[in-house]
């Protein structure tokens, strides 16, 4: 039985799924779906042009080999972008290579990354986007709800904060978010100017062009992107030169109303080493400060991260992890990246045990196993009440919302059972099932419980 096209595609994807790694697998062809395939030409369905791009970028050889040994040789590569709603003449079909020139792309950027001395301002360029860098990855809790509401705002114009200003310490996910802003942007906007760049590559790029006579081209470069991303903007510290340069070009930006986006490891009002007029255009927009993640983000990023990779994670492990590796997202990752290595070279499945062997490689575990006492009784200081209460049969509310926090912080700091939790406070299984269940939902939505139960949890880790 001849297969028709959209099973092709299937075994394409699998040839490209074994080829390459499950995030990039993820982010770049799991929602790409075949249009057509007649006449030796095959037609492939992308999200926007911009997606399109990225594909032909980073993975025109394996695109290619899969289509070779799926369809046969002397096949022609057509993408089409889908028509906006309502409105049938936005819909886009092009030839593979035409629009991007995906080759001489790649060598460029080798070369130097956004070339800064281009000098038709409508030429393509890369954005230096990650596009794995989205929204849709981006995990959200209480700590960054804000800030990525924010961020969805300024890409969609519904808001204006011009500059952007988002710090806080390392890896807490500054340049996934900034990045996401960018990426939102282009999806919207397929021809916007988006550039992405570390505040030291900035500082690189002027020198070489000061040194090679290239300013004019430099600063006309600059003058036509319509959103500036610029990370890490705290490396200008003490740069004088380049701060200056940085200055007109924000200004010109600023002037006239395209976006700029800045983030640094610490507030305006903290930093060291710049001109005052500087730090004042810091100031003129939204300044957002990014958490260290919180309990529920650490475990949603496991969760996020182990699902993409494919990894099975027991529910004992991911509370470990995130009991343990508390400030950075970025080491999250790394963790779990480490623990699917050592599975896979192993043979084995992943356990406690391996997680506690990659986890004392990171960060330095706390031994000091937490008692069930010291939790009621911190609990008890805190909301100032008497440690018996939380014993009691009754039913009031307050000491019923206390004594879920005790539950809660018995099994995710303690690691205790429920079976042991509901023993020792004279619950069944279900009820303290119930109440751990209860402050987890909450904490999504009741900021004060979080920030009570952040400062419980301080006092823990202090003893």
């Amino acid at each position: 039985m001849e297969k028709d096209h959209k099973q092709l595609w299937e075994e394409c994807q699998q040839f490209i799924k074994d080829n390459i790694s499950p995030e990039q697998y993820n982010a770049f062809f799991r929602i790409v779906t075949s249009a057509s395939y007649e006449n030796n030409k095959l037609e492939l369905l992308v999200p926007s042009q911009f997606f399109a791009d990225q594909i032909e970028e980073r993975f025109v050889g394996v695109l290619g080999a899969g289509i070779r040994k799926v369809y046969g040789q002397g096949v022609q590569l057509f993408y089409r972008v889908p028509q906006v709603q309502n409105a049938p003449d936005t819909e886009v079909s092009m030839r593979s290579g035409e629009p991007s020139q995906a080759i001489l792309n790649q060598v460029q950027r080798k070369v130097q990354p956004a070339n800064p001395f281009q000098a038709k301002a409508a030429a393509p360029f890369d954005s230096q986007l990650n596009p794995f860098n989205t929204f849709e990855n981006y995990c959200s809790s209480m700590g960054n709800r804000e800030a990525r509401a924010i961020g969805e705002s300024v890409a969609r114009k519904v808001m204006t904060f011009n500059p952007l200003f988002v710090f806080g310490p390392t890896g807490v996910g500054k340049t996934h978010l900034i990045q996401a802003i960018g990426i939102r942007a282009k999806e919207l906007d397929p021809d916007l100017r988006v550039l992405y760049i570390n505040a030291r590559l900035f500082e690189s790029q002027f020198t070489a062009a000061n040194r090679m006579g290239s300013i004019n081209s430099f600063f006309h470069f600059y003058q036509s992107i319509d959103m500036l991303i610029v990370d890490d903007v705290q490396e200008l510290a003490g740069k004088t030169k380049t701060q200056n340069m940085f200055f007109h070009i924000f200004n010109h930006l600023k002037q006239n109303g395209k976006q700029i986006i800045l983030s640094s490891d610490c507030p305006p009002s903290q930093m060291e080493g710049f001109e005052a007029r500087v730090l004042n255009r810091f100031k003129w927009g939204m300044t957002q400060e990014l958490e260290r993640p919180d309990m529920e983000l650490r475990r949603d990023v496991l969760r996020r991260k182990a699902e993409q990779d494919g990894l099975n994670l027991p529910d004992d492990v991911i509370d470990f992890i995130a009991a343990n590796v508390t400030d950075s997202i970025r080491e999250i990752v790394g963790v779990v990246a480490s623990l699917m290595g050592r599975a896979m070279v192993l043979g084995c499945d992943v356990n406690l045990d391996l997680a506690r062997k990659v986890v004392s490689n990171v960060v330095k575990i706390n031994e000091h196993r937490l008692d069930f006492e010291l939790i009621v009784d911190r609990v008890a200081n805190y909301y100032g009440i008497e440690s018996d209460k939380l014993f009691t049969k009754t039913r009031k509310r307050e000491i019923s919302d206390m004594r879920q926090v005790v539950m809660y912080l018995a099994k995710a700091m303690a690691n205790m059972s429920l079976k042991a939790i509901g023993s020792r406070l004279g619950r069944s299984h279900a009820t303290v099932l119930y109440g751990c269940n209860t402050i987890e939902q909450r904490l999504g939505v009741d900021r004060k419980l979080t920030e009570e139960i952040k400062s419980i949890e301080a006092e823990l880790k202090a003893v």
